[in-house]
């Protein structure tokens, strides 16, 4: 069985975020990790592996070439291989899916590979877009934010947290689910496992996309956390303040 993996890197929660006089955010002072929902994709697909012997887990992740070290975690936590696409450029969900469905495509150049496994979404900006996109893309069947993974055979049993109640759902491979925190509990690397990890070949993809992207994020700035207070001598006063300043009467 080929076990696909997505992983992304996030700003460590503990990292203090500062501003530059500029604006710009002062990167120096950011530790970058996996992101949290991909270490439970991760864990599920190795323990699909030691389910399913002679399965092979291979890691694919769209970021800088200082994501080796991520890269280096995830096959100490039990991934087989590792492939980063390093020099393309996205700016939104759409290119990152775009560009990981044109690399798993070609990697797994004789077909898909049978389960596709990433993060429910990213912890810094949350937009959950990625995992369906990519679905879409490589046109497997999908389920997100699975809490539970039955695997048989010939089919997956998943299921997921809704509204008042759990929905169970079926699926076919090829089929790629996005984790959910509590699927599982995500194993800790051994000393030897970081060290066999090291000997371990990361590919290098390279990729260049033609797509414009759909959104682009042009800046990012501090929330304005200071409240400005105003005292007023009578409830007159108050009421004009309100109908001419903030035209909320």
């Amino acid at each position: 069985m080929n076990i696909a993996v997505c992983v992304c890197q996030v700003p460590d929660t503990a990292s203090i975020i500062r501003f530059d006089v500029d604006g710009a955010i002062d990167l120096t002072r950011i530790n970058e990790v996996m992101n949290p929902y991909d270490e439970y994709a991760l864990e599920e697909a190795v323990r699909l592996k030691e389910r399913f012997k002679g399965s092979v887990v291979t890691v694919f992740s769209v970021a800088p070439a200082s994501a080796k070290e991520m890269l280096r975690k995830a096959l100490a936590l039990g991934a087989d291989r590792a492939v980063l696409l390093s020099d393309t450029v996205v700016s939104d969900s759409y290119q990152t899916a775009l560009a990981l469905s044109l690399v798993i495509s070609t990697f797994y150049a004789d077909g898909l590979p049978d389960v596709v496994f990433c993060g429910k979404q990213s912890t810094d900006f949350q937009a959950g877009e990625v995992p369906p996109m990519l679905a879409e893309l490589l046109g497997m069947a999908f389920a997100s934010g699975i809490t539970a993974l039955i695997t048989f055979a010939e089919s997956l049993h998943v299921e997921r947290e809704i509204e008042g109640g759990t929905e169970s759902v079926e699926l076919n491979y090829p089929a790629l689910l996005s984790a959910e925190k509590g699927l599982n509990i995500p194993r800790k690397s051994s000393i030897k496992a970081v060290l066999d990890a090291r000997k371990k070949t990361i590919d290098f993809f390279t990729l260049t996309l033609s797509d414009t992207p759909c959104v682009v994020t042009t800046a990012i700035k501090p929330r304005e956390r200071k409240k400005k207070c105003k005292f007023v001598s009578d409830e007159n006063e108050l009421i004009r303040r309100l109908r001419e300043e903030r035209a909320l009467i």
